[in-house]
Order: C-alpha cells, then structure tokens, then sequence
C-alpha cells in the first residue's frame, strides 16, 4: 500500500511538473476593472505550477465577472473567488505550494489565497499594497511554516490598486466587514502583449 502511494504521489508531481515546463517565463495579464486597468507580470520560473494553473483559468475566462471580494488598506485587495452577488465560484482544482520560491510578499505582487491548508489555493488571489512579509515562508527549524505564494507582481495601474482597496466597506453576504459597498468588478482579465 505504501509503495502504491508513493507511486502516485510521484506521478503527480511529475504530471505538475510536466505541466511547469511549458509555462512561459514572464508572461503578462491585463485585468480590467471598473476602476480601471492593472497590468500584471507573472514569473514562470519562480513559480511554474502557480503561474501554469492562474494562466488556464485567466485563458478559460473564469476571472471574467468575478470581484474584489475582501479589501483592506494597508494590507492587501483580495479577487477572483466570487461573483457580484457573492456566490463561491472556485474550480475543484488546488495546487502545492511554492511559497519557498525566493518571491517576497511586498507591495504590488501576486500571491494566491489559501486557506489553513498550505496547500489549498485554488483561484483566490490577492495583491499586497504594502511590505506583508510575515506572509512569506518561516524557514526557522522548528517553528517553520508555509507561506503565501508570491507569482507575479504589478507593472501598471498601481493607483488602480489603491483606489480599489480605499473603497468604502461592509459587512455583506458571509463577510462580516471588508467587502466594497459598490461592487468591484472585474469586467475581463487576459493575456496582454506590449506594442
């Protein structure tokens, strides 16, 4: 039975890692808002198996429609987990974590949510507005623990970032506070190339 475990435990990780080697090394995203646009880069070598998986579902359209659903100043802007009437949209898919890739949780970077469950992330992302480094990994010897996956960060619209998370919020659906009164929406989120 161990052996048998083992075996499949290897083949997913190989079937990861498979997947990893066709992740292009810093491809861009735009994501288009009702507060305007941000333009994102993502790091591929860093952090292939994130990058692969955000890549499909961005490709698939499943960020299309979906909100900034938690933001908080001085902290971060969390999207891409739930609709304008706040509905969980999630895939079945989670990923490994990568959080141990060198990328630190500063401001204007990518990391993806997750839950308790280093290992959980699924479509949740959010972007830091400012140094969250004790979300980064704690490589201590016994007192170690995962981080937040840093795979990418904000080359334009900044100030789109900011003015999202100083919208005014509340408490709405099963959110007890941080979710925007008005509904930030992201209208539609794709590959960019520069001209």
């Amino acid at each position: 039975m161990k052996k048998i475990l083992i075996t499949l435990i290897l083949g997913l990780v190989g079937s990861f890692a498979n997947a990893a080697d066709e992740v292009p090394p810093h491809p861009y995203i735009q994501v288009v808002t009702t507060e305007g646009a941000i333009i994102l880069e993502l790091d591929g070598r860093q952090a292939p198996i994130t990058v692969g998986h955000f890549l499909r579902l961005v490709d698939s359209g499943f960020y299309d429609g979906t909100i900034f659903h938690r933001v908080i100043p001085g902290f971060m802007a969390q999207a891409g987990g739930h609709t304008p009437d706040l509905k969980l949209k999630e895939t079945d898919d989670m990923i490994p974590n990568e959080s141990g890739n060198g990328l630190s949780n500063v401001r204007g970077t990518i990391a993806m949510a997750r839950t308790g469950n280093p290992h959980s992330a699924n479509s949740q992302f959010f972007i830091n507005v400012a140094d969250n480094t004790r979300l980064d990994p704690n490589k201590h010897v016994s007192r170690g623990s995962w981080g937040y996956t840093v795979f990418g960060q904000v080359i334009e619209g900044m100030d789109v970032v900011d003015k999202i998370v100083s919208a005014q919020t509340g408490p709405a659906g099963p959110f007890a506070k941080d979710v925007p009164v008005v509904p930030i929406v992201i209208k539609k989120m794709s590959r960019y190339t520069f001209e």
